[in-house]
């Protein structure tokens, strides 16, 4: 014991295990790099390629992490990020502005207020929340296409884009693993 200093009070046994096993919430690792990742996946699934004759699937990327930060706990920066990925991919397959932003941001909202039924599911269970999730994004996304261009989008392509999202689930599995357990306040 040093003399004019305190002495640190004693840690709880296993205080500091949880830290070692979690992962940390800078917004730069857990909102800036499934961002960076989502744009980077959209940008290469869109290139010109043909497989037997099929192009690359469209899934929507940025569906993993939106749906993963509403289970990971309650954030302020999430729905900014929802929204910056749903500008993107508007700005960036040429749609309506707000499109995928406001369907990102009503799935997010529907998973977020879902959270508490969803924490501690298993595996399939949760992969059956993230297509139902999925599917209040692609609804979403279906009725304000039709609105605004007072026509019916393709079913078939709805119907292989949500099938190709759904397939995205162990990406957002793999993030809620990685951070769930990283803040201690929302156990």
């Amino acid at each position: 014991v040093c003399p004019g200093r305190r002495n640190a009070p004693a840690a709880r046994p296993g205080a500091g295990v949880l830290s070692l096993s979690a992962g940390r919430l800078d917004p730069l690792s857990w909102l800036g790099l499934p961002i960076l990742q989502c744009v980077l996946a959209t940008i290469l699934f869109s290139l010109p390629v043909r497989v037997f004759g099929w192009g690359l699937p469209e899934p929507i990327f940025c569906m993993a992490p939106a749906f993963a930060w509403a289970v990971i706990r309650p954030s302020m920066l999430a729905p900014f990020g929802v929204l910056v990925m749903g500008l993107f991919l508007d700005l960036f397959w040429g749609g309506p502005l707000g499109l995928w932003a406001l369907s990102l941001l009503v799935a997010y909202g529907a998973v977020l207020g879902a959270r508490s039924m969803m924490v501690g599911q298993s595996r399939p269970m949760m992969w059956i929340w993230f297509a139902v999730a999925c599917a209040v994004a692609e609804l979403v996304a279906f009725l304000v296409t039709q609105l605004t261009a007072r026509a019916t989008p393709n079913l078939l392509a709805v119907l292989w884009q949500f099938l190709a999202t759904i397939l995205l689930y162990p990406f957002a599995h793999r993030l809620i693993d990685r951070f769930d357990d990283a803040d201690v306040r929302f156990r």
